[in-house]
């Protein structure tokens, strides 16, 4: 499965870890403004394929069709197991509660349907959705067409897909939305402190870039001094150029100089840092605003997706998180961090129901690979498999 790749004939790179084959970032070029503090940290060969599954042409070009589509398989059976294995709370909060509600159960009444909503709620589902969810399979079962437990559970597995689905026809549920000549791409990263929101662009910067994509990042939030130096070495780690300033500079003053930056560069994708103090919303949104009005007389567009960072672990109080910032700040997507066997899990399906966007990526660990595309299907079925 791709991770990110908007130049898709002209790439094939299937390895879900690492970077393979890649070349330094370009040098500043003349034209680039001169007020700006660029690092370019560029990881040695042998370092940023260490862990790579395949040491190969990032082309495939001394590959088979019939080796492809192997090492294709191979990393699908790969993310099917990882993504399992991240959900497994949920699925033990959910499935094998379910399970235990339907044991020895022959005929499905109120008591069981009492039961069942119990364990959905248990599972970080919360009571919205759980309530739309019972409601579905309550019509089913007046209309006869539910009439036994193992159609019971297929119910439940088909409506909890239906509303992951259907959160993908709202937000920006694809980076192929932008035409491939609008460049570069650009990425605003928000979410409140401590959710993983640095990790996650450290992440996202390194799996775009082993697409053969040319990436940059803007440290925009000037608030924390920690926040530029956790950038710095997510940026060394990836060989990311990283574009900073003083700490207290105005955010959008960082954004401009990375716009033109990236433009000069000829990058393809700018992924941008801010803030993420929720307890001044005024301040905040000002600033938001400015940064996207910024971005959006350099490139048509820009930004191209808002993507709120939201940690798994805190459940439902995350989903309130999510709902300021939608306020606030035009999200497009969401990034479920921490889903790594930790978290319930089940938050994914309130937040798609409740708040409408697509669930664009998941962290499901702590390597620079854990970042995968959130797939729908794979997730309802890791819950009940």
């Amino acid at each position: 499965m791709a991770f990110w790749r908007r130049k898709k004939d002209e790439f094939v790179s299937l390895g879900l870890s690492g970077s393979a084959g890649e070349s330094s970032p370009a040098p500043q070029t003349e034209n680039e403004p001169q007020t700006q503090t660029v690092k370019v940290a560029a990881l040695e060969p042998e370092k940023a394929t260490a862990n790579a599954p395949w040491q190969t042409s990032v082309l495939g070009l001394d590959l088979s069709i019939e080796q492809l589509q192997a090492r294709e398989a191979a990393l699908e059976q790969e993310f099917s197991t990882r993504f399992r294995r991240a959900v497994k709370a949920t699925r033990e909060s959910l499935s094998e509660k379910i399970d235990t509600v339907f044991a020895g159960a022959k005929q499905i009444d109120a008591a069981l349907l009492d039961e069942l909503e119990e364990a959905l709620i248990a599972a970080d589902i919360g009571v919205p959705t759980t309530m739309h969810v019972l409601e579905t399979v309550r019509r089913g079962i007046s209309r006869k067409e539910i009439d036994d437990i193992e159609k019971l559970k297929a119910a439940l597995k088909s409506e909890l897909l239906s509303i992951l689905q259907a959160s993908e026809e709202h937000g920006v549920a694809s980076e192929t939305s932008v035409p491939e000549d609008i460049a570069p791409y650009v990425m605003m990263i928000v979410g409140v402190n401590g959710v993983g929101k640095t990790t996650t662009i450290g992440k996202l910067a390194q799996r775009i870039k082993a697409e053969g994509n040319d990436v940059l990042i803007c440290a925009a939030d000037t608030f924390r001094a920690a926040a530029s130096e956790q950038l710095a070495i997510w940026a060394e780690r990836t060989g990311v150029p990283l574009i900073q300033q003083k700490q207290g500079t105005d955010p959008a003053a960082v954004l401009f100089d990375s716009m033109k930056a990236a433009k000069a560069r000829g990058s393809d994708v700018l992924i941008v840092d801010t803030a993420g103090r929720l307890h001044n919303k005024a301040n905040l949104m000002a600033e938001l605003e400015k940064m996207k009005r910024v971005a959006a007389r350099e490139v048509a567009g820009a930004p191209h997706e808002t993507l709120l960072v939201v940690d798994a672990v805190t459940g439902q109080n995350g989903l309130e998180q999510a709902r300021q910032f939608l306020k606030i700040a035009g999200v497009t997507g969401i990034v479920l961090t921490k889903l790594d066997g930790t978290a319930k899990g089940g938050i994914a399906v309130a937040i798609a129901k409740e708040l409408g966007l697509p669930i664009r990526y998941a962290g499901i660990g702590e390597k620079l690979d854990d970042l995968v595309v959130f797939d729908p299907e794979q997730y309802v079925n890791s819950l009940f498999n």
